[in-house]
């Protein structure tokens, strides 16, 4: 019924830039808080960044400064610019998102993407 597809992933060197795009599809009624999260090997998936409807942000503190979340609603679509890029930020990024679908309007459940890889290294 909804589909996460997220873009952008890749190798980058360290102190470079990456943007990150998920954009949400299907039976969409709403959509409320969307974010990126990740996990690197042998690591606990963490958040990275979200953005509520009413365009609220929070970041983890490793990224604040570097990264920037942003949202297009027309296209209901999550952005993630990262720049200054380190080797620690190297991970699978996944989009989630909070969406009530036309069947069930009255109730947000949280969508994942499958991931993208982000690698850091020179």
């Amino acid at each position: 019924q909804v589909q996460l597809v997220e873009s952008g992933g890749g190798l980058v060197q360290p102190g470079g830039s990456l943007r990150l795009s998920c954009a949400a599809s299907g039976s969409i009624f709403s959509i409320n808080a969307m974010g990126w999260y990740r996990q690197a090997p042998g690591k606990e998936r963490e958040l990275v960044a979200a953005i509520s409807s009413s365009g609220s942000t929070n970041y983890a503190d490793s990224v604040k400064g570097r990264f920037t979340v942003s949202r297009d609603n027309a296209k209901n679509t999550v952005y993630l610019q990262m720049n200054s890029l380190e080797p620690e930020d190297a991970a699978v990024y996944y989009c989630n998102v909070a969406i009530a679908t036309l069947l069930n309007p009255f109730y947000a459940m949280d969508y994942w993407g499958k991931g993208t890889l982000v690698t850091v290294s020179s």
